[in-house]
């Protein structure tokens, strides 16, 4: 008797035949498939501005600026009017965390 028959005809040694693992080479094209999808979604959150990566490496300028705007009016060297005044070039409302979520029109209540 051959020993590889079972084989030859599709049945493993368990009774199931590889006839039943067609789905496997879709596995490595669903794979490539998702990664594809992610990799363009990124790209387009990046292009229209979504995600800012900025936060993640040197501050920017107007972080220092707003910083050292900061230490002045806490050390007296500027009014409060002064301050806001400054603050408003900066397009920045002391006090408001930018970074913070924006709820739309899902506002909590």
């Amino acid at each position: 008797m051959n020993p590889n028959a079972p084989w030859e005809h599709g049945h493993g040694p368990h009774g199931w035949g590889g006839e039943q693992l067609f789905f496997l080479p879709f596995l490595g094209l669903l794979t490539f498939a998702l990664v594809l999808f992610s990799l363009l979604a990124l790209a387009y959150l990046l292009r229209s501005g979504k995600i800012d990566l900025s936060r993640f490496g040197r501050p920017r300028p107007e972080d220092e600026a707003k910083r050292v705007l900061a230490a002045r009016f806490a050390q007296g060297d500027l009014s409060p009017e002064e301050f806001m005044e400054r603050s408003s070039l900066l397009n920045w409302t002391p006090g408001v965390d930018a970074a913070a979520p924006r709820l739309g029109r899902f506002r909590r209540r």
